[in-house]
């Protein structure tokens, strides 16, 4: 899997969210892209934002056994899964604001390398390796991106 943490790589990245416009359609699913700029960043409002509860008890228990493996490893996403109550987006988004937002979390997330981010808990999955943190990071940009032909 590529890794994100690096220059070329977040670069790349952002060149292919570059090429989305507000009137950019999926390929499949049934976000806009506004709303799908916004999905990719909670993600990074985990870590940053501090504005979502931690799950918690056995609740917590799940999130870690069951869908951290699939976060987490290469393998990627298949079309139209499941998504957390905190990764729907349901209202519409400003496409520019969202972009840019999104794009600022990928250069802060690069420029802090991924020594930063095995020294912090994940907020659902606990302590995760240098792996497992640029397979989510990487695998689900990647994916949403494919969604819009980009």
């Amino acid at each position: 899997m590529k890794d994100i943490f690096t220059k070329e790589i977040t670069d790349e990245m952002i060149g292919r969210i570059e090429q989305l416009t507000a009137e950019t359609q999926p390929v499949w699913g049934k976000m806009s892209v506004g709303q799908m700029l916004a999905h990719c960043a909670v993600t990074y409002k985990y870590i940053y934002d501090n504005t979502y509860k931690k799950p918690k008890g056995f609740k917590a228990f799940l999130v870690k056994k069951l869908i951290k493996p699939m976060v987490t490893n290469e393998k990627p996403y298949k079309k139209n899964g499941m998504t957390s109550p905190d990764f729907k987006i349901t209202s519409q988004k400003d496409f520019e604001t969202e972009k840019e937002q999104l794009i600022n979390y990928l250069k802060r997330t690069q420029e802090l390398g991924p020594d930063h981010f095995v020294k912090i808990e994940s907020h659902s999955f606990g302590m995760l390796t240098k792996d497992e943190w640029n397979n989510m990071f990487y695998k689900h940009l990647d994916h949403h991106l494919s969604q819009f032909g980009v």
